[in-house]
């Protein structure tokens, strides 16, 4: 710990986020950055603790106290080095990972001022590629096996990219035009630009990672072809299933899945072309979200971004506990409690315990919607709460709904005893830092496989 006074003495800064007046008319990264001293005082404030409750926060494993000391005596090299040591594409999490190790952090404990993690692995993979510490590995030794990555999201890349460096020859093999998964089609790019994933997979393929794009690979071809033609084979193609709401009025023109707006937003900025008939935007709409996370968000700040006329974003269960702290969820575990994002600041009426009914409309287009607001009594027997009825039923104006209920976690059959499935294929939706964790732990288990 170079400066052992610095958390007493230096506040929590955050870099903070572009003006909202600016930020809602373009696509471009809201998040601001620090000054390189700056950098380095916020760097300073770990306290290396001598239980990094970060670290065990962190699905990855990450040593912020290694890397956050060395930001702070001005060694970048070093510190990237020690943060790639653990994470494969630290440029992702530095930029949109709700930070698990800042929770539980002891500084969070302490006076909810923890170390500002998340945007110095940010900076400092920012200052690696900008000063060439990062290169494409050229001296790779073959080890003459073949392995095939189903899905380029973020746990395929991360099991492709360590497969690569043990000295398998990887092909990716994935769906859409371009690969990044949901960092690519989901994630808007006010909050991930998209030439940053560029960057990195150009990296990739210079180190020898064959991607094959415009591929769908069904679950028999894995079974009958590639298990045969590869030495094995990773699954790693999320959840591409999401949550329906089976109300009456589902087939009005206007309700859309959450990823249907999202995917054609990012398509739209990457160059593609929809008619007017195919392209879903909010521009003067009253726009509904059914449902309060992370990708309901994303679709308050897209519509904002399209020129929406109001936003109006709904949840079936209770509002969070405010503050800082959650009584159910003591430190150093992560709190469930409310979560205001930069899409929410733009402008968004939110409301919790409101249940949807039916969608409205007339000559087949979306209206509005009928909701009831409801509370949760407990089960008597245990288990799951029990939905009532509160309120009287009411209609909210809109002429586009966006659901964003989350994603069902897909069945897979019985694949051959060299095939692996990971990320979110095999666990259900979750973080992409937990996608790179299982895509890190896969390649473990496949080169165990391979060598036993």
């Amino acid at each position: 710990m170079g400066n052992p006074k610095a958390f007493l003495e230096i506040h929590r800064q955050e870099a903070g986020c572009r003006p909202i007046h600016d930020r809602i008319h373009d696509f471009g990264e809201v998040e601001q950055t620090l000054s390189t001293r700056e950098r380095k005082l916020q760097a300073s404030r770990c306290m290396d603790c001598g239980v990094p409750f970060c670290h065990w926060a962190c699905p990855l494993g990450n040593k912020a106290p290694e890397w956050n000391d060395a930001l702070y005596k001005g060694d970048w090299e070093l510190a990237y080095r020690l943060l790639n040591s653990t994470n494969p594409f630290p440029e992702f999490t530095g930029r949109i990972c709700p930070a698990l190790c800042e929770k539980a952090c002891v500084l969070n404990r302490f006076n909810h001022e923890p170390t500002t993690n998340r945007e110095d692995e940010a900076a400092i993979t920012e200052m690696a590629f900008q000063e060439g510490f990062i290169q494409p590995h050229t001296d790779i030794k073959r080890n003459g096996k073949k392995v095939a990555v189903i899905g380029a999201g973020p746990a395929g890349l991360a099991a492709a990219n360590d497969l690569n460096l043990m000295g398998y020859s990887v092909t990716v093999f994935e769906k859409n035009e371009a690969a990044g998964g949901l960092l690519r089609y989901g994630i808007p790019n006010f909050k991930l630009n998209k030439a940053i994933i560029d960057r990195r997979i150009r990296l990739l393929e210079a180190e020898g990672i064959e991607f094959r794009y415009g591929e769908a690979v069904e679950s028999a071809a894995v079974s009958q072809q590639l298990a045969a033609e590869y030495s094995a084979v990773v699954i790693s193609t999320g959840t591409p299933t999401a949550r329906d709401l089976k109300a009456p009025g589902r087939e009005l023109k206007g309700v859309h899945f959450a990823l249907e707006l999202l995917s054609q937003q990012n398509r739209v900025l990457a160059g593609m072309e929809f008619s007017k008939d195919d392209r879903i935007t909010a521009k003067g709409k009253d726009v509904l979200v059914i449902g309060g996370g992370d990708t309901g968000s994303d679709c308050i700040g897209t519509a904002h971004r399209q020129g929406c006329k109001s936003v109006t974003q709904i949840e079936i269960m209770p509002k969070p506990v405010e503050g800082p702290e959650d009584p159910q969820n003591p430190w150093p575990n992560w709190p469930r409690t409310l979560k205001t994002t930069s899409s929410h600041e733009e402008g968004c009426t939110r409301r919790w315990n409101i249940n949807t009914l039916e969608f409205l409309g007339e000559n087949g287009k979306l209206t509005g919607v009928k909701v009831q607001e409801i509370d949760w009594k407990p089960n008597p027997e245990g288990g799951r709460p029990i939905m009532v009825e509160k309120g009287k039923p009411e209609i909210i104006k809109a002429e586009l709904v966006l659901l964003a209920m989350g994603f069902l976690k897909p069945e897979h059959p019985e694949y051959p005893e060299n095939v692996f499935v990971c990320g979110d294929s095999a666990n259900g939706a979750s973080l992409v830092v937990r996608a790179l964790a299982s895509g890190r732990d896969t390649a473990k288990k496949v080169a165990a496989y391979l060598e036993h």
